[in-house]
């Protein structure tokens, strides 16, 4: 398999992070090939099937061909992890919408589900529907994600009444079914591409990941860090809280995991990434602006300060630093990450590894 000239490969994941398909077999034959000098893991995420993960795949390797044909003296090999994200639910999709998509993310809670549907006629007047529609959709999720860096801890504590009064049920369900993404991200990058990085002793490796795709990475990284050298970390719009690197994965700073650049872009016109975080702040009745989103306002408290430059523009990387770049310019949307801009900088970020 090439993409736009380069070697490349295919691995696919299930939602509990077990390998399917040939097993991880062509990324291990890849990463083998005594030629190959740089293995770069792409993740996509945020999206509704593994066609559109592979045409983002796809889309960013081209811009990269486009950007550069490769780097002197090393051959670059490209790895595309499939896994079954989803694109939350749009705005106009009301409660049946969110309801479908939650059902389908959690089929093993089906009936708890369509019985907190039975309930929706009677939210409005009945306060013991409000209380019961939170109850059973609370403990429809499964827990071991929860963190309080985006409040999810605290709502699992709280009354469903409570959880009704602050959230209502709209922002209820995108808060559940962000929450479930959340915690399968996190299982594939632990129980998933965290081994199969183990096998991985040749090539340098460098882990780059979208939306959700970037929890995947930085979880898989996390986890491999006694036995997987990762040289760099790009993590494009993610949907992880902007205190990752202070709280849940600060022994990736802390420990130098990545040896290389951590590189984060973020835009403030990515309006779906933050969603789930300002409903975290109305979870904990907090002040806007003490959840956030990274792909939204970049680490905090930890990280280098710079901007996406325009191809040519230079870099200043230190190793196993956050660099929070600045994307405003070029990002316009939470998908729009495959652009000449990002291939440079994600060239640059490797060329300094």
């Amino acid at each position: 398999m090439q993409l736009s000239g380069f070697p490349a490969a295919e691995v696919e994941f299930d939602r509990a992070g077990e390998l399917a398909g040939d097993r991880g077999a062509a990324v291990r034959a890849l990463a083998a090939d005594p030629a190959v000098t740089d293995l770069v893991v792409l993740t996509p995420g945020w999206n509704d099937g593994h066609l559109v993960a592979r045409l983002l795949c796809s889309a960013l390797v081209g811009s990269l061909r486009a950007v550069s044909g490769g780097l002197p003296g090393r051959r670059i090999a490209f790895a595309c992890v499939l896994w079954p994200s989803r694109k939350l639910t749009e705005p106009g999709a009301g409660l049946t919408g969110r309801l479908d998509l939650l059902r389908d993310l959690l089929p093993e809670q089906r009936l708890t589900i369509d019985a907190a549907a039975d309930l929706v006629p009677a939210l409005t007047a009945r306060a013991t529907a409000r209380t019961a529609f939170a109850a059973a959709l609370l403990s429809a999720a499964a827990r071991g994600a929860d963190d309080h860096e985006d409040a999810s801890t605290q709502l699992f504590a709280l009354p469903g009444g409570m959880v009704m009064d602050r959230l209502g049920a709209t922002d209820l369900l995108d808060f559940l079914a962000y929450y479930e993404l959340k915690a399968r991200a996190g299982a594939v990058g632990v129980r998933g591409l965290a081994p199969l990085l183990a096998g991985v002793t040749g090539p340098k490796v460098h882990l780059v990941g979208h939306g959700f795709g970037g929890r995947l990475v930085t979880a898989a990284a996390d986890a491999a860090a006694s036995v997987a050298s990762v040289r760099t970390l790009t993590l494009l719009q993610a949907t992880l809280s902007h205190h990752a690197f202070t709280g849940t994965f600060r022994r990736i700073v802390t420990e130098g995991v990545v040896t290389g650049p951590i590189v984060v872009t973020h835009s403030a016109h990515d309006d779906a990434v933050g969603v789930p975080f300002a409903i975290a702040s109305r979870i904990v009745e907090a002040a806007p602006g003490c959840f956030g989103a990274l792909g939204r306002t970049g680490a905090q408290g930890i990280a280098e300060a710079g901007e996406l430059v325009p191809v040519g523009g230079a870099y200043h990387w230190k190793p196993g630093v956050p660099h929070n770049l600045r994307a405003d310019r070029f990002v316009r949307s939470h998908t729009d990450v495959c652009g000449p801009e990002i291939a440079h900088a994600l060239w640059s970020a490797i060329a300094a590894s």
